[in-house]
């Protein structure tokens, strides 16, 4: 009998809000590893935002999901079988295989980790592909200097609590947005930001320009921006001279609604810079940035948080939530 596992597949393009019955859960046969390949059996899932504009049949840095074919998603996981040199069974590896318990690569597509010192599902978060953003999007966009003030929407999340905590290692001043006073309490109280506002509670621009001049009485310098919308245009009425805004994300605009910046003026008469950045164009930048960062989280320097979601079959929910910010720090599936 031929051994199976399960997978999810896109079975539809979403229309307006997601729904869980645009996945399908399947059972297939475990694949076998050709010439110079792994196969690996699959422990942890990222769900990350991304993923939501790859559910669109529409022109983008990253072609569309296709139909009836595996999610994508990065994944941690052990190598279960392997035809070549480089891998050994039980290699603990960093790969690409998407919403599935198992899954075959050729050599040069894996990633070794090295999970004595460091939790393996912590390489898809904090030392992964979102601590790589927030790192990117500081230094390289952001540019922050001793003494200025950063703000970061969705600070509590992955990618901006890692914002965060480098803005305070660089000497800034931290300004956090998160949803709800229990995500704000723990992005000043165990993340250092120095305060954080409820989006919940600051529901137009103006509320939150309000707050925002409170928090920050001596102007924003650098936005690290994961949500567009409100946060955004409430920020562009006090930037400062020659502000700078990564942006990295646009979840507000992820219910298909247009996203218009009223504020925009601001952009010409306060000379800001605004780039918009995927952190995979920046290859070259991420050993570096994994290096600091493996080191940050060994040391405790560097906090984070996860929300897992047990089970493969948890993965389709657990995305709707991380969309609507449910989750608390990173998102993932234990698939084992």
């Amino acid at each position: 009998m031929t051994a199976t596992h399960r997978r999810i597949v896109l079975a539809r393009r979403p229309a307006g809000a997601l729904s869980p019955e645009i996945f399908r859960l399947e059972e297939v046969p475990i694949p076998v590893p050709g010439p110079g390949q792994v196969l690996v059996r699959n422990h942890y899932l990222s769900l990350d935002p991304y993923m939501r504009a790859r559910l669109e049949d529409s022109k983008s840095y990253a072609p569309p999901q296709p139909l009836d074919e595996t999610m994508v998603g990065s994944t941690v996981g052990v190598v279960a079988a392997s035809t070549s040199p480089a891998f050994a069974v039980g290699d603990r590896v960093l790969g690409r295989f998407g919403w599935q318990e198992y899954g075959v690569a050729d050599e040069n597509s894996l990633s070794k980790i090295d999970t004595r010192v460091l939790p393996m599902s912590v390489y898809l978060g904090a030392v992964g592909m979102p601590g790589v953003t927030a790192w990117y999007g500081l230094r390289m966009i952001c540019e922050p200097k001793a003494g200025e003030t950063v703000l970061v929407s969705a600070a509590s999340g992955a990618v901006g609590s890692v914002v965060g905590q480098l803005a305070k290692a660089t000497g800034c001043r931290a300004i956090g947005i998160a949803g709800g006073r229990e995500k704000c309490d723990y992005v000043v109280q165990e993340l250092g930001f120095d305060a954080c506002l409820d989006h919940r509670e600051l529901t137009d621009p103006t509320a939150m320009s309000d707050a925002l001049g409170q928090a920050a009485p001596a102007g924003i310098d650098c936005v690290f921006e994961n949500v567009g919308g409100v946060s955004l245009d409430a920020a562009l009425s006090r930037i400062n001279a020659f502000g700078r805004i990564a942006l990295c994300g646009i979840i507000a605009a992820f219910t298909g609604e247009l996203i218009p910046i009223h504020n925009v003026r601001q952009l010409l008469v306060m000379r800001v810079k605004l780039q918009g950045f995927i952190v995979s164009d920046h290859v070259t930048a991420w050993p570096g940035a994994l290096a600091e960062l493996g080191q940050g989280v060994a040391t405790g320097r560097i906090k984070y948080r996860e929300t897992i979601a047990q089970g493969l079959e948890a993965a389709p929910a657990a995305f709707i939530g991380l969309l609507a910010g449910r989750n608390f720090g990173k998102q993932l599936v234990k698939l084992v």
